[in-house]
């Protein structure tokens, strides 16, 4: 097989790798019909009802569940308005649930004038995060909860803001939810105070099963959709993603008790997670609560003075920063099956990020790295390509003396190939090498944050998306074609052919990836074109003496 039929193959396996990795990410539930209600009616099946093991607190003892249904607040109905220097936070008497989250230091995917909003009760999705007591009589998220009165804003100064809600127990007894806001923190603690002894608290997300906005250019092109459901981590079994599917055919496989780990819900960029503390007994669940509604919890029981507290992180996938807000919780940010490749590349990324400050100069420094990394190899490899340049002339003419019979012009290439000590394969190595790269690389663009309306310069204003004037493709192509020029020649006309139309191909592939990616990939380009041609130069000028 000579060198230009392996690089078709090449771009072949390429394209089998792209398709295998968005197959891999398949699975999404489909999107519900448009339109939301403002009552979401009762779970289905008993069954998916979750208890928990001990009993808790009134009755004769007996578990008690936790509600069915989910009852998301009606427009205009009674809520406070808290503001910190990262939130801007919607609490609804209703459940005292968090029903509307902004976060001020995030821009909308869509409207760059708006804050990004993760809680959500209707605008574009069901969102919200809510918690409650387990028992006959106490309060839950479908309890009308008393406000604190008038908006709550942490002031200049303060470095948290507390937020009471009180309810009343069946008892007579009063129970209080307690938020706690900290300043220059995604975290939030809450608290529940009166359960009374043997009692329990569940705390729990619930979610419409849409996939989050944003996922379009290259992604959707290739059909690939990063990763929107629950997890659960313990120490015991890791990270374990749930799909929506799979809880809607109650397939779901998780963790369900465990004396550490968290319970999250996982989207594009950014995720929300209950971090009970350490050392306490919990039970995990996730179960379907109303049409395309899915809620994933955790149930702690209360202390013996009937107190329970929690931490819940909402907030962007920052990794440098989730590592040490609880163990496991940036697996978050997930790379899929190139993790190992992906997570050292981004962070080299990040390394470099700061020192210069931007990450575009930061990705030509992480192309000029791995450039330097394997140039022993792509010195080899474009070695051999030079060579083949020089034997063209000699293939020519054995396809024009052996044309007409196959077996014996392959024979003689090979023979033609051994006395010239060259390897017709070795100009593929550096296309082998580079495929798991790009893959992983584009991954850490697709999926990092910190890459999120990341600026280079000039008209690159986003580099997780693609270039808006398409200028960075073209340049590409027309690296590409350089480089094909610097390729030897294939006898066969048709391949030459196919070989001239490659550049055009990847300009049409690379107009809809993000930014970032292309520009690696153009950097690349320069780099090898120098070097390649260097390398040519040297070889041809050997082969005239």
């Amino acid at each position: 097989m000579d060198n230009r039929r392996l690089i078709l193959l090449l771009v072949f396996s390429f394209s089998l790798i792209m398709l295998w990795d968005a197959w891999q990410r398949q699975g999404m539930p489909k999107a519900s019909a448009p339109g939301i209600t403002a009552a979401v009616p009762a779970a289905g099946p008993a069954g998916a009802v979750p208890t928990p093991t001990l009993p808790v607190a009134g009755g004769n003892g007996a578990p008690a569940a936790i509600p069915a249904s989910v009852a998301v607040a009606v427009p205009g109905a009674a809520s406070i308005k808290v503001k910190t220097d990262l939130y801007v936070a919607d609490i609804a008497s209703q459940g005292g649930d968090i029903t509307r989250l902004e976060l001020v230091s995030y821009p909308d995917t869509e409207n760059k004038s708006k804050n990004f909003i993760l809680f959500d009760s209707g605008e574009k999705h069901i969102y919200l995060a809510q918690s409650g007591l387990i028992g006959e009589g106490l309060p839950n998220h479908k309890t009308e909860w008393k406000l604190a009165g008038g908006e709550q804003v942490l002031k200049d100064g303060e470095q948290q803001l507390e937020v009471r809600l009180e309810a009343n127990a069946r008892t007579g007894a009063k129970v209080s939810k307690t938020y706690v806001f900290h300043r220059g923190s995604y975290q939030i603690d809450v608290r529940h105070e009166g359960a009374g002894a043997g009692a329990h608290a569940y705390y729990q997300i619930t979610r419409d099963g849409k996939p989050a906005e944003g996922q379009q250019g290259s992604s959707m092109m290739m059909g690939v959709t990063t990763f929107t459901g629950p997890a659960v981590f313990t120490d015991a079994e890791k990270y374990q993603k749930v799909e929506f599917a799979d809880i809607l055919k109650n397939k779901a496989k998780f963790a369900q008790k465990a004396d550490n780990g968290w319970v999250a819900l996982v989207q594009h960029y950014f995720v929300s997670a209950w971090l009970p503390p350490a050392g306490t007994a919990r039970e995990f669940y996730m179960r379907k609560v109303g049409e395309d509604l899915y809620s994933a919890g955790v149930i702690l029981p209360a202390s013996a003075d009937g107190k329970s507290s929690v931490s819940l992180y909402a907030g962007p996938q920052e990794q440098d920063k989730l590592e040490k807000v609880a163990p496991g919780l940036d697996l978050v940010v997930d790379y899929g099956w190139l993790t190992v490749i992906a997570a050292p590349l981004f962070w080299v990324l990040g390394a470099i990020h700061k020192l210069v400050g931007n990450w575009g100069w930061a990705i030509i420094g992480l192309t000029v790295l791995l450039k330097l990394m394997f140039f022993p190899l792509s010195a080899a490899s474009y070695k051999s390509m030079a060579k083949m340049r020089v034997l063209t002339p000699k293939l020519v003419k054995l396809k024009e003396a052996y044309g007409d019979d196959k077996q014996r012009l392959n024979q003689e290439m090979m023979a033609l190939y051994k006395r010239e000590k060259v390897n017709p394969l070795g100009g593929c190595l550096p296309v082998l090498v580079q495929i798991p790269v790009f893959i992983a690389l584009y991954w850490v663009l697709l999926g990092t944050v910190e890459m999120r309306n990341a600026p280079w310069l000039g008209w690159i204003t986003d580099l997780s998306v693609k270039d808006p004037f398409y200028v960075l493709p073209l340049i590409m192509g027309a690296t590409m074609f350089i480089q094909t020029r610097l390729n030897p020649t294939p006898p066969d006309p048709i391949q030459a052919k196919v070989m001239l139309f490659m550049p055009i191909m990847f300009t049409g592939m690379f107009l809809f990836f993000p930014a970032g990616l292309v520009l690696y990939w153009t950097v690349n380009n320069l780099l090898s074109i120098a070097q390649q041609w260097q390398i040519t130069r040297l070889v041809e000028a050997g082969e005239k003496k």
